[in-house]
């Protein structure tokens, strides 16, 4: 039988504008209330599978202190979460030790992925920040390694130069240190193309899907997506309520049509941003027992949101420079994007 929710079906008129926020202050506490486990989902090709709903790392490092990291990461990992996303970059270097320790005593329950941000450097810097990562993480090998951010219209040429990071790549995998490889990015469709059109065999790559995506407004879901699936890599989600949760705070969409939307696509998994207990139980009570939507409820959603998706206001990253990091953005002598010009 097709699970639902009371919120799924909400608010069912196509938006014109976007609604006035709500009242200022975080989610209220919100009860645990799962009809069943979270899913698991096959990683691709890879024999490995992972839950449906993974633990972004970034939110984790802005929590307010690592004891708050540790029973945030418990709780998820008790509750059927296993999957546990950061980089290197990451609040230079926070998120990866904060998970790191919250995992002590716990790591052989739990799929670890962080990235490597060369942002275009050579093999030695990857490794060198792999062993960052690995000593951070207090592990001897991550589950999963992905390239960080592939944004810029040169990246793909520096990540495929030679001695760059796709033969740091070849090389921790050689030495037991990573199982599998990918990349991400929340820019360009084209960039995620070319990254895979140039040939290398990557295990995953890493996207946003959402519905404002899926109504075609520079489409990962539509121009990505099947050409991940056609060559057996695993597609991992990512920013299914905007990144920062515009949608929701300004009454576009409810959590579950946002999340729901994006659990009901062809992924491994969804990275989601979980900063706090309430943000956590949300997720779990719409991850546990989740069953996909059917395409007439997904069309549904894409209908709340079209008006709305043309311009870029509710995934920013993909038109603007405010979710491109400081390193990348490092590398090239840019400003960070809330500088005022020189």
């Amino acid at each position: 039988m097709q699970r639902s929710t009371p919120e799924i079906h909400a608010s069912a008129e196509t938006a014109t504008t976007a609604p006035a926020p709500p009242a200022a202050g975080g989610l209220p506490d919100i009860p645990l209330a799962m009809t069943g486990p979270v899913p698991r989902r096959a990683l691709g090709k890879t024999g490995a599978s992972v839950s449906l709903l993974a633990l972004g790392g970034y939110h984790l490092g802005t929590l307010d202190s690592v004891d708050a990291a540790k029973r945030l990461v418990h709780e998820a990992l008790d509750h059927g979460i296993d999957f546990f996303d950061t980089a290197w970059e990451y609040q230079r270097g926070k998120s990866e030790d904060w998970l790191g320790q919250a995992l002590e005593g716990r790591r052989t329950r739990a799929f670890v992925m962080t990235k490597v941000c060369t942002h275009g450097r050579d093999a030695a810097t990857a490794m060198a920040m792999l062993e960052d990562s690995l000593r951070r993480l207090r592990t001897d090998h991550l589950d999963l390694w992905q390239i960080h951010e592939v944004s810029y219209p040169d990246d793909p040429e520096r990540h495929y130069a030679p001695g760059g990071v796709l033969e740091a790549f070849a090389r921790a995998r050689q030495q037991g240190k990573v199982r599998f490889v990918g990349f991400t990015g929340h820019k360009s469709p084209e960039l995620h193309l070319e990254m895979i059109e140039r040939g290398f065999a990557f295990d995953t790559v890493q996207m946003p899907l959402n519905a404002f995506d899926g109504t075609g407004f520079r489409s990962f879901e539509h121009g990505v997506l099947p050409r991940v699936l056609a060559r057996g890599m695993a597609a991992l989600g990512m920013k299914s309520m905007g990144g920062l949760g515009d949608p929701i705070k300004r009454g576009v969409l409810t959590a579950a049509e946002a999340l729901g939307y994006a659990m009901s696509l062809p992924v491994a998994a969804v990275v989601s941003g979980i900063d706090s207990q309430a943000v956590l139980h949300q997720n779990l009570n719409l991850a546990g027992g989740f069953q996909a939507l059917p395409e007439t409820e997904l069309a549904r959603i894409r209908g709340k949101v079209r008006a709305l998706a043309s311009d870029g206001q509710f995934e920013p990253f993909k038109v603007s420079g405010s979710n491109d990091g400081e390193e990348g953005r490092a590398q090239r002598g840019l400003l960070p994007p809330s500088a005022p010009p020189a």
